[in-house]
């Protein structure tokens, strides 16, 4: 499976889920590392405008697409998720959801669905996991934000 995400350049080849672990997101408590990733690179896009301010932008951005392997994916609904998931900022819920299915080290995917787009996925990455030595970038390309989608 092919997967993509939107991050600074320098960290564009890092696959150990530092800058989650530092910071937290949606799905990880700080201290717990998780690379957020999406289906696609439109997706990846979306995720990284509602993440961040557009003064924040820096402009050496890269679109890193990673293969990983289709088997050890955890495919979630909605159905499976605390009910307060989309809201934002992130909920404490989502969080300790997260982080627990995280530590619990049995899948080195997690699928699940978008807050923007539920309909799409973003697939949460365990670089803990003993399969995680399988993910593999196949392309780093150079991306320049559009401002104009922060615009208002």
């Amino acid at each position: 499976m092919i997967v993509y995400r939107i991050g600074r350049t320098k960290y564009s080849n890092d696959l150990t889920g530092e800058g989650a672990r530092r910071n937290g997101g949606r799905w990880n408590h700080r201290l717990t590392p998780c690379l957020y990733t999406s289906q696609s690179r439109s997706l990846a896009v979306l995720e990284y405008t509602v993440n961040v301010n557009v003064d924040d932008i820096p402009r050496a951005l890269s679109m890193t697409t990673i293969e990983i392997p289709e088997k050890g994916i955890l495919k979630l609904s909605i159905e499976d998720l605390p009910g307060d998931w989309r809201a934002s900022p992130a909920p404490a819920s989502t969080k300790e959801f997260g982080t627990e299915l995280l530590k619990k080290m049995e899948y080195s995917a997690i699928q699940i669905p978008s807050a923007i787009i539920p309909d799409e996925y973003n697939l949460l990455l365990n670089p803990l996991h003993r399969d995680s030595s399988s993910f593999s970038i196949i392309d780093v390309t150079d991306f320049v934000y559009d401002v104009r989608i922060k615009m208002t």
